[in-house]
């Protein structure tokens, strides 16, 4: 056996993980197999005699072409949700297993599928490697092109945004929209008891680290979140953040801290707190007349 058939069996053993890396990362099963295929076209061109890890680095090159697939995709959108595409051929490579294409379909809600669709590329890989798959966020930066810490902020960006959507699809925004007004409302009059019926009694108040340093702070539990809003947010504006109904500080217009709300059954879920500039500046954030 020459060294060349020695990488394709090497590269044979990790198929599976990279299928399922590039199709939770594509949505598409005939894509995941390009994206596959191309990532040991570039193995067979690469020198890793030097790689310690041969399963780490195939899994960064198969997002890096992932990534590109995404940024590249036309506005169009495809419905690819329960695909089961006839095996692709790949040369040397033995084709894909349909029992395995079906395990793996399977395996991803097609909910799930169409939440990770709205995220931007870069949002998409943050979360789809570190949620899915516990790549850490320093192996991520590179791929992205962005700071360890914005990184993290992608990837928590793009999970506040699956827990969501999950939990409010858009049938609900205006029920959510109520709700949230409704909370504005009862913070800015001190009215602790209205409070309480708007929250989930395990509702979690989370802050990240601009938050934090500006003086926030998170609750968990409705009488801590109640006593932590209760007669507050007086310069606090109503606002669309990522689509959804949420609550921003914006002195002067500018938009300091936003507050993006999940509601699960008519009630407040979680309430997380961003400050940092660099994630602000990749929110969708728009504010409403009151």
């Amino acid at each position: 056996m020459d060294e060349t058939e020695r990488l394709a069996e090497r590269f044979e053993a990790y198929r599976p993980h990279l299928r399922a890396v590039a199709y939770r990362m594509l949505g598409s099963l005939t894509e995941a197999e390009d994206a596959v295929q191309e990532s040991w076209f570039r193995l067979s061109r690469s020198d890793v005699s030097a790689v310690e890890n041969l399963g780490g680095w195939l899994t960064t090159v198969v997002a890096r072409v992932c990534l590109d697939m995404l940024r590249s995709r036309e506005s169009r959108r495809e419905d690819l949700l329960g695909e089961r595409p006839p095996p692709v051929h790949h040369g040397a490579h033995e084709s894909a297993d349909p029992e395995q294409e079906a395990v793996l379909v399977d395996s991803v809600g097609p909910a799930l599928l169409v939440v990770l669709d709205t995220l931007s590329p870069a949002e998409r890989l943050a979360f789809v490697l570190h949620d899915m798959f516990a790549v850490p966020f320093d192996d991520i930066a590179p791929v992205v092109g962005r700071s360890t810490i914005a990184t993290r902020q992608l990837a928590s960006r793009a999970r506040r945004r699956v827990a969501g959507a999950e939990a409010a699809p858009a049938a609900d925004r205006g029920r959510q929209r109520q709700i949230v007004d409704a909370f504005l409302a009862a913070s800015r009059g001190g009215r602790f008891d209205e409070l309480l019926t708007l929250l989930d009694p395990e509702v979690v108040v989370r802050v990240d680290g601009a938050a934090l340093a500006m003086g926030a702070s998170g609750a968990l539990g409705a009488q801590a979140v109640a006593k932590t809003f209760s007669g507050r947010a007086q310069v606090a504006q109503l606002a669309l953040v990522d689509g959804a109904p949420g609550m921003v500080w914006a002195p002067n217009g500018s938009v300091k801290v936003v507050f993006d709300f999940i509601v699960v059954d008519g009630r407040i879920a979680a309430i997380d707190m961003v400050a940092d500039p660099e994630e602000l500046d990749e929110m969708d954030v728009k504010v409403l007349a009151e």
